[in-house]
């Protein structure tokens, strides 16, 4: 086997997601003709062509994907590994400042109770962070990570696996057509305006909890932008449109002008871990790691049956965030 170099492999991969040479050698504090070097002796060592260049855009061959899905989950699994060592022969200390949409639930807020006690020397301070604009406060550093609905396909951003999954309501107003229905299959939302997510909030990730279409291909009504899970609760019991909101989100926002009903046909809603990539701290790598262990955990445990929609008017439990299971 052919001695291999982290640097070759690190500066492949951050190209693998630039796919332009002058941004990925800003990130790794490189010269372009740098990493031209390391990409020509990672393509010596492996015998073939990765990347193709010319002068309008920059892409990767057949095999130079397949080796970046192959090597990005490794790598990342490695450089996990040795910053965990770390952390734990110098102790994660300082203050983490974990973002979250909504409000944690008691899961959630357990975890962070454990994270900090298995790290006394760091301070945890949790920051809400706004629907509208989900990774905007990591990307500028307002905070270290932020726990946020999936999926998330941003450049730049590291996210970890999705947990906390619950299945989707609909809200709807109160004397809505749809409200006395046991549930409604999500191709029968073509025929109802929905309200959705203002900018900055990318448009993939607005789409995923407020669709356009519906499964088969049908255009969704859309109703008005809002940047607040209050906001979309206002407008739904104004008669504006529908909101899809995961079942424990619904629980949480218990109100008598606003029903709540089971929503098939599309996916489970899911949590996140997301943070900046080139400002990965111990802690939040820690953190990260820790996030990670309680989802595996979660899965190897028991399937919990779908959690019950309230009553309109009852009571419920804190919960989690906008869409989040």
């Amino acid at each position: 086997m052919p001695e291999l170099e982290a640097r070759e492999i690190e500066c492949f991969l951050v190209l693998s997601e630039e796919l332009h040479f002058g941004r990925t050698a800003e990130r790794l504090y490189l010269s372009q003709s740098r990493v031209s070097q390391l990409l020509r002796s990672l393509e010596t060592r492996i015998g073939a062509r990765l990347v193709e260049r010319t002068s309008r855009r920059v892409r990767l061959t057949p095999l130079g994907a397949s080796l970046r899905d192959e090597l990005a989950p490794a790598y990342t699994a490695l450089v996990d590994a040795v910053e965990a060592a770390r952390a734990k022969a110098r102790g994660v200390g300082g203050v983490l400042r974990i973002g979250f949409l909504g409000s944690l639930d008691e899961d959630l807020t357990g975890l962070v109770r454990a994270f900090q006690r298995d790290h006394p020397g760091c301070e945890m301070r949790t920051v809400e962070v706004p629907l509208a604009d989900p990774f905007g406060q990591v990307r500028d550093g307002d905070v270290d990570a932020a726990i946020v609905l999936a999926p998330v396909r941003e450049p730049g951003l590291a996210s970890g696996p999705v947990f906390s999954e619950a299945p989707l309501s609909l809200a709807v107003p109160a004397r809505h057509p749809l409200a006395d229905r046991p549930s409604v299959p999500a191709e029968d939302l073509a025929g109802h305006p929905l309200i959705r997510i203002a900018g900055p909030a990318p448009r993939y990730w607005r789409e995923a909890q407020s669709p356009g279409l519906t499964p088969g291909g049908r255009a969704v009504p859309s109703g008005p932008a809002v940047g607040t899970i209050q906001e979309a609760l206002a407008m739904v019991a104004a008669g504006r449109g529908a909101m899809p909101l995961c079942v424990p989100t619904a629980r949480r926002h218990v109100r008598g002008d606003v029903v709540f009903v089971p929503l098939t046909g599309l996916p489970d809603s899911a949590l996140t871990l997301v943070w900046h990539r080139d400002r990965a701290t111990a802690g939040v790598r820690a953190f990260a790691a820790a996030v990670a262990a309680a989802a595996e955990g979660a899965a190897r445990g028991r399937a919990p049956a779908a959690p019950a929609l309230p009553a309109a008017g009852r009571e419920a439990p804190a919960l989690t965030g906008p869409g989040g299971g």
